[in-house]
């Protein structure tokens, strides 16, 4: 009866020893759970990088296309330019 009981403890720490090796190693689930976070963050971070891009490409072929109310949206709020008779007001965030 002992004998029978050593061979299972034996067994168990086995057992233990290697769902600790699978879970902590340096390729063990914890690891792949951290870098597939990663990459999901990494790849929403690519997307919201890509529809910035968009919004950019869309404002320089406009620009480019010379549409009037664009080119003067970007004079008056980039170079502060205005029109004659107008005046500019300037409010200052505190």
């Amino acid at each position: 009866m002992p004998k029978l009981k050593l061979k299972y403890i034996i067994y168990l720490i086995i057992i233990l020893v290697g769902i600790i090796y699978v879970l902590f190693n340096k390729y063990g689930i914890f690891k792949y759970w951290r870098l597939e976070k990663q990459v999901d963050d990494l790849n929403k971070e690519i997307l919201l990088i890509e529809n910035e891009n968009k919004k950019l490409e869309a404002e320089i072929d406009s620009l480019k296309k010379g549409i009037p109310a664009k080119i003067e949206k970007i004079a008056r709020e980039k170079y502060n330019m205005k029109r004659k008779n107008e005046q500019v007001i300037k409010v200052e965030e505190k």
